[in-house]
């Protein structure tokens, strides 16, 4: 017969793995848009010169588009003027090393999910590792923040001036990185000034990333909706206009899920809730002066405060 005290000693232990089994998020993966699926799952390739990343010089962790795995760091990436961004190393782990169909090149990809992320040569003589890896820019995305191996879960909302929704989620355990930025419209990398005209169509919002061990989607997705009114239309508080409209951009099925179901808990509140629901499209990260805009300026938000709804 087992020992009493060993008895509750294992109880305790598997109350504590079921409850860190609830609290760690299960990922799916991103949807892709053509040209994206063209490159990760077909094995394609960009043209030469013409990814986003290609001259891109920020201080942070590129993570695989389809399944957020950290990839690469900043610092070992350099410049090879061979039309896509290169690197030397990789995070130890992320990436996977096969044989190119064609019998000549070493493929890599995501050690994580298989997306395709392009090839790795030696004896090139670049850098003193004498590696270059040549990956696409449509197979990643970029964190502003340094962090090591693993996956990372992303949002993305608009509720008005991303200042104050960018401060509130900033602060939200879990979080690794807010962007401030446009998403939602036609005009390619607009700026501040073409989209303060609401002629864009884009909407001021947010892209947070965070650490599905911490956090979840759904927590942030209530956070969000607890710091803006939702059901004011084209607006929030003083700001007027198309581009401060309320939100949701969702990345795949499940977010999309999620969010219908937690606004339509808020209608049956009786709350008229106005946000929107749409399938995410480009981000672009706006102008460095409204990055961690509150947090620089020693001020807080002007339309944003919290609300318990949920």
């Amino acid at each position: 017969m087992m020992n009493k005290f060993y008895f509750y000693v294992l109880i305790i232990i598997m109350l504590v793995m079921s409850e860190n089994s609830h609290s760690q998020e299960k990922l799916l993966y991103n949807d892709l848009s053509k040209e994206e699926s063209y490159v990760i799952d077909n094995k394609g390739t960009e043209r030469p010169f013409t990814g986003k990343f290609n001259k891109h010089k920020e201080k942070g962790t590129y993570v695989c588009k389809k399944c957020g795995s950290a990839l690469y760091h900043s610092s070992d990436k350099f410049e090879s003027d061979c039309g896509w961004p290169s690197f030397d190393d990789e995070i130890k782990g992320a990436v996977h090393r096969l044989p190119d169909p064609d019998g000549m090149r070493i493929e890599i990809e995501c050690a994580s999910c298989g997306a395709h992320l392009g090839h790795v040569f030696s004896g090139e003589r670049f850098t003193s590792k004498n590696i270059r890896h040549c990956v696409n820019s449509l197979s990643r995305d970029f964190v502003p923040e340094i962090f090591e191996a693993g996956r990372c879960g992303t949002a993305i909302f608009a509720g008005g001036c991303f200042w104050g929704v960018e401060y509130f989620l900033q602060k939200s355990p879990g979080v690794i990185s807010v962007t401030s930025g446009y998403t939602g419209g036609e005009v390619k990398n607009p700026s501040y000034r073409e989209v303060c005209t609401g002629n864009t169509g884009h909407a001021e919002a947010v892209k947070i990333v965070y650490d599905p061990q911490k956090t979840s989607y759904e927590k942030l997705l209530k956070l969000f909706m607890e710091i803006h009114d939702p059901t004011q239309v084209d607006r929030q508080g003083p700001d007027i206009g198309d581009q401060y409209r309320s939100e949701i951009f969702y990345l795949n099925e499940e977010q999309r899920k999620i969010a219908g179901e937690n606004i339509n808990l808020l209608k049956s509140k009786g709350l008229k809730v106005a946000t929107g629901l749409t399938k995410a499209s480009e981000f672009y990260p706006a102008e460095a002066y409204h990055q961690d805009y509150y947090f620089k300026n020693g001020k807080e938000p002007y339309c944003h405060s919290y609300v318990k709804r949920f």
